[in-house]
């Protein structure tokens, strides 16, 4: 893939504080495909840290911040690289939040971002091979990696007493980076896994992935798909041959159209989503009530952090320009300071327009291990067709 240079679109970035009227910010999901009823949420979360920044009226001196859609599709990797590129060359955003899915985000990163210095700030991008691409440190995750997603997932069935399971997995980055972390977590804690299946998503029948994963059996059976794709054919399929009664729900499974969709039949289903328990995701939850969404929604929490670092940053910096503010970032994140959590960015902005240092926790209780957030997880499980929190992890 071509990576397209844009040099003139970077010289038009606003760099200084006092040219500042109105800054952009790309936001860029996958508002079609495999995870399309999640992007809604995680749009309203970084809406709501734009209309919270806005209204302090402290951004930049005064500066307003936009937010500019872009649909990466989540999994076609050319036309997420065309939405990045209309984002930097008409739009002339500032930074993008985004992309949605780990393979979009990856190419993204190499053939858009880093060419011409562009932060990127994922909040769902969940691969653990992002934590080691070349970056030039301009992208950062607010979204803990896979490699600590599959070894919660390992804890919580070892604990259940689940020790054999099938696993599949949708082949693309995402799929394979956490099948491959969960694999390894599992096994280490003595867990046997009785086949690991790969499946491709937009498939009308799934019935012959379900016959080999019946086959093998297990306990259980771990769907490390997409809710609006391959992991839901693979569920129905399984359900409607009583191949399997009972599933592990990692991230991409996670939406709200899942629970209406199959309701109560997966009662007894377990899984787990990146959220925190924090009095900052507490706060998230309430106002994004009033702002009329759910606070809850996959990875929302983590998309109101991602816009909210990248203006921290660019207070501090005094700069909108990408290879500038990017080495505020984990600053911002990891402190010290002043603690910031949701619903405070303009208490942030007052400070760092000060001088002053701030650590911000956020909607997710940030804290960056080089680009990636470290994370926690809610644990639940299904009960009446409804999501019931376990436990934190």
């Amino acid at each position: 893939m071509k990576k397209i240079l844009l040099a003139a679109a970077a010289v038009a970035l606003v760099t200084q504080v006092a040219a500042a009227q109105t800054v952009k910010i790309g936001i860029l999901l996958g508002f079609t495909g495999p995870e399309e009823s999640q992007a809604p949420g995680i749009y309203n979360g970084a809406e709501l840290a734009i209309k919270q920044i806005d209204a302090s009226h402290a951004f930049l001196k005064g500066a307003q911040l936009e937010g500019v859609k872009g649909d990466d599709t989540c999994t076609d990797a050319s036309a997420a690289v065309a939405a990045a590129t209309r984002l930097v060359t008409s739009d002339h955003v500032a930074g993008i939040v985004g992309g949605h899915c780990s393979g979009v985000t990856a190419a993204v990163l190499q053939s858009v971002a880093r060419p011409n210095g562009v932060v990127m700030i994922s909040p769902s991008a969940t691969s653990p091979s992002l934590s080691t691409a070349p970056s030039d440190g301009l992208f950062f995750r607010t979204a803990p990696s896979d490699a600590r997603q599959g070894q919660v997932m390992a804890d919580v069935l070892i604990k259940q007493g689940i020790k054999k399971v099938a696993l599949t997995y949708t082949d693309n980055d995402y799929g394979k980076g956490l099948a491959d972390a969960f694999s390894a977590a599992y096994k280490k804690e003595g867990g046997t896994i009785t086949i690991s299946l790969p499946h491709q998503d937009g498939k009308a029948d799934y019935s012959a992935e379900v016959g080999t994963l019946a086959a093998a059996g297990g306990q259980m059976l771990v769907v490390a798909g997409y809710a609006d794709q391959g992991g839901k054919g693979i569920i129905q399929g399984a359900l409607d041959t009583g191949a399997f009664s009972k599933f592990y729900l990692p991230d991409g499974m996670y939406t709200a159209s899942l629970l209406q969709h199959f309701g109560k039949s997966l009662d007894g289903s377990i899984g787990d989503i990146g959220e925190s328990n924090s009095s900052g995701f507490k706060t998230f939850v309430a106002e994004a009530k009033k702002a009329g969404f759910d606070g809850t929604a996959a990875y929302s929490a983590q998309g109101y952090d991602a816009v909210a670092l990248m203006a921290l940053a660019m207070e501090a910096a005094h700069s909108t320009k990408g290879t500038v503010y990017k080495n505020k970032i984990e600053a911002i994140a990891n402190g010290p300071g002043v603690k910031i959590y949701a619903g405070q960015l303009a208490k942030g902005l007052k400070l760092l327009s000060e001088g002053k240092a701030i650590n911000y926790e956020g909607a997710s209780s940030v804290r960056l291990i080089g680009p990636d957030s470290a994370g926690s997880y809610r644990v639940y499980t299904i009960k009446n067709g409804k999501r019931v929190t376990d436990y934190y992890e």
